[in-house]
């Protein structure tokens, strides 16, 4: 996504809260995805803590509860890499995570 070009609309079948969408235009916008920032990305969580109906993902921030435990013990490309998951299944276009995932 270039730093101009809002998020597409999503087209993944879950629908991301608004918030997360925000959340990851801003993040881009600061360069917290660029693979320079060493200290990764912050925390997807919008505090919506709640599993979806098949318990798959987080209604929030569209994680699985093993990209949720896994992200405390994840480095900076690890963090990129769950952003990029995120990413795509709120089926939105962020090229800086585009080699993340």
């Amino acid at each position: 996504m270039s730093r101009d070009a809002p998020l597409k609309e999503p087209r993944a079948p879950y629908s991301p809260a608004p918030a997360l969408l925000e959340r990851m235009r801003l993040l881009d916008e600061g360069g917290y995805f660029d693979a320079a920032y060493d200290d990764g990305p912050p925390s997807p969580c919008i505090s919506v803590c709640r599993m979806d109906a098949g318990r798959r993902f987080c209604e929030g921030c569209l994680r699985s509860i093993d990209e949720i435990r896994a992200w405390s013990r994840s480095d900076a490309a690890g963090r990129r890499a769950i952003w990029a998951r995120i990413a795509a299944r709120a089926g939105a276009e962020v090229p800086a995570l585009a080699t993340a995932g």
